[in-house]
Formats: structure tokens, sequence, C-alpha cells
């Protein structure tokens, strides 16, 4: 008797062996071959050519339960789904060939039958559409992940537009006017120190606010006009808040020539580039600053100057807006973002359609869909840590947070704006509601 590879010989998937005429016993149903298009497959590599036996066409493997070539597979598939009945215009003995098996279809249909082809075999087409979607994913995680040339063309963009707007040297923030601080308010370097130290001071700082502003301020009926303007420059509330209108000033300059430079920016009509721009300026500035967050002291070092909590109040800011901006940049900094990362998540800010006063919001929604995808692909294709596929919800998450942020921090500047007026023009144009 003989045998293909010590295997029983599985030509026809009958009871009897085409080469050895000998009884074999029949094959159990195959599983599927991963082809996903409802067949079962199976294929021998033993060097000698095989043949479809229902038409004689060079086969490619087993299709339910039967060697078959790729034709008849399909045709088995089409004629066991569809309820018409098939009859032979001759004898029903015709010759099923690789030239006439058209011809015929129910002859070819009772070959397949005959040489063990089973309906009960075929997958739905809900099966098939989940086979093959498992194959996509077999494959997508057993090729690398790659960007493509547009996706990397767009970071490439953005780069460029933030090393050219933004000078990570920090050098002139050292021509704003000073930080006025005290020996005792300077910046400490102890780990995690600025997190607690800063409650007292600002509420020390309120008071002095509060009985400032008061009616009931012992002197504030008997003084003229011109001695209360004189007292109050001499005793300025918030003394930090010289520096930090100059610094918010030139940061809020750099983001406006972030987004000119960008394509997708230019090419939105004025009002949805002014509308972005209102709303998203404090979120990128507060995304750029983490790049110069040191996680272990809880300082901003930039450049030739260090940034504290303190400084934060005694530009005249509340808890209400530093505690959860505190937690921000510590969660952030903990996520070792690259460059490409954080230029990519300055531009997803921007790009926000439920920003108000947006117009075109199908035209920002695409390109907002575009950078996070990126963003998605890059960390795919750039990280190789196990946790990796958290981090772009979690970046995500950073990206809602700031939103609550917004909203307070344009709060906190109003009421600045009315204890001290000293806020620059362009900061109070940028949180104005007029669009």
């Amino acid at each position: 008797m003989k045998y293909y590879k010590n295997k029983i010989c599985r030509a026809k998937q009958t009871r009897r062996c085409l080469v050895c005429n000998e009884s074999t016993k029949e094959l159990s149903p195959l599983v599927d071959s991963g082809h996903g298009d409802g067949s079962e497959e199976e294929t021998e590599d033993d060097g000698e050519p095989k043949i479809c036996q229902v038409c004689g066409d060079k086969s490619t493997g087993y299709h339910f339960n039967a060697m078959t070539c790729e034709g008849c597979k399909g045709f088995f598939r089409r004629a066991m789904k569809r309820p018409a009945q098939l009859c032979c215009p001759f004898q029903n003995t015709c010759v099923i060939t690789k030239t006439n098996r058209r011809q015929c279809q129910s002859c070819r249909l009772q070959k397949c039958l005959s040489i063990g082809m089973k309906r009960e075999l075929i997958m739905s087409d809900e099966a098939v559409e989940k086979r093959r979607m498992q194959i996509r994913r077999k494959k997508m995680q057993e090729e690398p992940v790659t960007l493509s040339p547009q996706q990397e063309a767009v970071i490439q963009e953005l780069l460029t537009a933030h090393q050219k707007t933004f000078d990570m040297t920090c050098a002139h923030f050292i021509q704003f006017r000073p930080l006025d601080r005290d020996q005792k308010s300077k910046c400490s370097r102890e780990p995690n120190s600025n997190r607690f130290t800063y409650a007292t001071m600002h509420e020390d700082a309120m008071q002095q606010t509060i009985s400032f502003v008061s009616p009931s301020f012992p002197y504030f009926s008997i003084q003229s006009p011109e001695s209360k303007e004189k007292n109050r420059h001499k005793r300025a509330i918030f003394t930090s808040l010289p520096h930090f209108t100059d610094l918010t000033t030139y940061m809020i300059k750099n983001v406006i020539n972030f987004a000119k430079t960008l394509t997708m920016f230019r090419a939105l009509i004025i009002d949805d580039q002014i509308s972005l721009l209102k709303g998203a300026t404090f979120e990128i500035i507060l995304i750029h600053f983490n790049m110069f967050f040191n996680e272990v002291t809880g300082i901003w070092e930039c450049g030739p100057l260090q940034y504290c909590l303190d400084d934060a109040m005694r530009a005249g800011f509340q808890r209400h807006l530093l505690d959860p901006m505190m937690n921000f940049h510590y969660t952030l900094r903990k996520l070792h973002l690259s460059e490409e990362e954080y230029v990519l998540m300055q531009a997803i800010s921007l790009f926000s359609p439920d920003r108000p006063g947006v117009k075109q919001h199908s035209v920002i929604d695409r390109n907002q869909e575009t950078l996070a995808l990126t963003l998605k692909t890059y960390i795919e294709a750039k990280r190789t840590e196990p946790e990796t596929h958290l981090l772009f919800p979690k970046i995500m998450a950073c990206l809602t947070e700031m939103r609550s942020m917004n909203e307070e921090y344009t709060k906190q500047v109003l009421k600045i704006q009315d204890i001290q007026p000293e806020v620059s023009p362009l900061l109070l144009e940028i949180i104005s509601k007029d669009s």
C-alpha cells in the first residue's frame, strides 16, 4: 500500500484510495485554514502536484473536506448559500473539466458532493468576517508598526515650528521685570517641599488683599486720590505679578507664532484661528513648561531662572488652580515624554473642535484625529516598554485635565486684574469671551 509521507492517501477524501485502490477510513473535518473564506484547507508539501478532484485544475489544498481548486471551492460555497435549484440541460452525466466547468452547474455541484465536500463546514458570513478581523489583528501584531510618510512629515513640521518659536534655553527670561523675592521666599531644592510650604503665605497674602480693598479699611476714606495711588504702588500685593505678566506675554506670542507656522492652522478661516488660540494658549504653555519641570524637587528649571509654587502665589494665583496644576506636572513629567510626543500633545490641544466660537468643526476634528493617530502610532513604533499601550490613554487624560484647569485659570486672572490691574492686554484678550 502506497503512502504519502507515511500518511493515508487523501487524494479524494473517500473510503477508497485512488492510488492503491485499498480502503481507507474517512478523515475527520479539518479546522479552518485561517484564510478567512469559510473553507477548510490543508496542504502537504510532498513535492508532488495536486489536482482538483472536481475539475482537474491545480489544487490549492483541502476545502470543505475535499481537495479542490480555488474556483470549485468558491462555486461550492456560493451554490450551498443560494436557494436556486440547478438542472442539467443534458442527462446529468456531464464530465466536469477545467475548460467546461462553468457550462453545467448542476453536474459540477453533484461532483462536489460526490467527492465528499460538506455543506456544514461552510462558515456563516458573520463568522467569515470575524475570522478576517482576527487575521488582520494577528498580522498587525506580527508586523512592526511604522509611521507613514505623511505622519513623519507632520511630526517634522511640528518639531521645526516648536524649535523656531520656543527657546529651550529661556535666555529671554532674565530680561523680564524681577520676581522681587525676599530671602525667605527663595525656591527650596528640598524634594517635594514646595507642595506644602505655600499655604500659609497664600493665606497671609489674601488677608492683605481683603484688607487693602475693603471699604472699611481705616485709611480708605481719609486718603486723597493721590495718596491712595502712591500707596497702591508702594504696597503692591502680588509682588511677582510684573514678572509673570512679562513671562506670560512672551509665551503667548510664542504660541501664536507656533500655530501660524503650521500648514493645517493657516488653512483655517481667521475666526477659527482666533478661537483655537484663545482656547489652547494656556494649555500649550502648561505643556511647554512641563519640559522644564523637575519631578524630584518640584521646581521649574528654566535656564537662568527657577520657579516654584511660591512665585505663582506671589503673582496672585490660588490653591484652586495651583494644587491640580502641580499634580498635573508631576503626572505628565513622570511619563518621560520625548520632544516629538510633547509637540504632538500641544498640537492636539490646539486643534480642539469644541472650543467656543469654532465654525468649521468637521475640518478641525479631522485635523485633531490625524494628530491623535500620529501620536498613537509614534508611541507604538518608538517605545518598547511593557506598558507602552497605556501611554496614549494617559496623555489623553492629561489633555482632559487641562481643560478644567483652563477655566479656573481664566477666573483667577480676572480676579487678579480686579485687585492689581497689571495683567497684560494680550492675556486679557486671550481669556476674553468675545470671539
